[in-house]
């Protein structure tokens, strides 16, 4: 793995900050009992600074990955660097007015401001897009590693897409037919009220369905599935069949699939309006397809027939 020294400048300069962040929030909710709708108010931004950490570490170490259209994927980066520190200030700066920043038009200013939030959403869309396009591109020596990464980056596109969901005007606020003199216009619950009952620690709505959590767990694939690689590759000198190239990409493809099947059929439980915590019978249904499929995938990838040992230098890289 390249040196953390070569990983793109501007991400890890923001996640720094962005760590920081985590601390000043963190500290936030335990001397500020200010609430805004539902939640404690330095909840948001202390989400948002933990999951912006984990997001620009991965994306600035996948970017010292490219062979190909390096000078691109370091602007697409840092694009995306200074669009999320934007996003991230207006929150702040919300939270310190005692302010809403999400889907709050009731000034000019407030709405001015969920604008340029939402511009910046797009823009870093648009930055990760770029670098998926350049990693689809690169030449990396591992199939594995290749395929996890890449998986990752498209699956994170997906989860980033479920965003631009909630801007949309929800079916009581489009009922209500005042969406032009609305102080509150689109929605993270779908069924229910904003700021009802919800999960500890993720804030999910545990009466309605949630557009948050289809896009928490599609970003996340951007760390999750190399993370499982890495696990693979760590666990190989006690497992024989680990060791073997090929079992080790037919399970991050298994993987991937049953990451990508995860990630629709949450997206498809919110849609429906159906908490997470209370599926009904059809979810559970299609979630052990899921399983069962995942079980299937797994027990095959193990049990295939074995490919080229790996090079000594290949086996050194990925554990490095």
């Amino acid at each position: 793995m390249p040196h953390w020294r070569t990983w793109h400048r501007p991400l890890v300069l923001f996640a720094a900050a962005m760590a920081v962040t985590t601390v000043v929030s963190g500290v936030g909710l335990l001397v500020d009992d200010r609430v805004l709708a539902g939640s404690a108010i330095w909840f948001k931004p202390f989400k948002f600074a933990v999951s912006f950490v984990v997001y620009a570490l991965a994306l600035a170490w996948m970017l010292t990955l490219l062979t190909r259209g390096r000078r691109t994927g370091w602007w697409a980066g840092t694009v995306v660097a200074v669009a999320s520190l934007v996003e991230m200030a207006i929150i702040i700066g919300q939270v310190v007015r005692g302010k809403r920043s999400h889907f709050n038009h009731a000034t000019p200013f407030d709405s001015s401001l969920f604008a340029v939030m939402g511009a910046t959403v797009v823009i870093l869309w648009a930055g990760t897009l770029v670098i998926a396009i350049l990693l689809l591109r690169a030449r990396i020596a591992d199939r594995a590693s290749a395929w996890a990464i890449r998986s990752g980056v498209l699956l994170a596109l997906v989860g980033a897409g479920f965003g631009f969901l909630m801007t949309r005007p929800s079916k009581e606020q489009r009922a209500a037919g005042n969406l032009d003199t609305a102080d509150v216009v689109g929605a993270h619950a779908v069924g229910v009220p904003d700021g009802g009952p919800s999960m500890p620690l993720t804030g999910w709505s545990t009466t309605g369905g949630d557009l948050r959590i289809p896009h928490f767990v599609g970003m996340h694939a951007l760390q999750l599935l190399p993370l499982l690689l890495l696990t693979l590759v760590a666990l190989a000198p006690r497992f024989v069949r680990l060791r073997d190239p090929g079992v080790r990409l037919r399970l991050v493809r298994v993987a991937s699939g049953a990451y990508a099947a995860v990630t629709a059929l949450v997206a498809w439980q919110a849609l429906r309006g159906q908490p997470l915590v209370r599926p009904d019978g059809v979810t559970l249904t299609a979630a052990a397809v899921v399983l069962a499929a995942t079980a299937a995938g797994t027990y095959g990838a193990l049990r295939g027939r074995p490919e080229a040992r790996p090079s000594p230098s290949t086996t050194k890289e990925l554990a490095s």
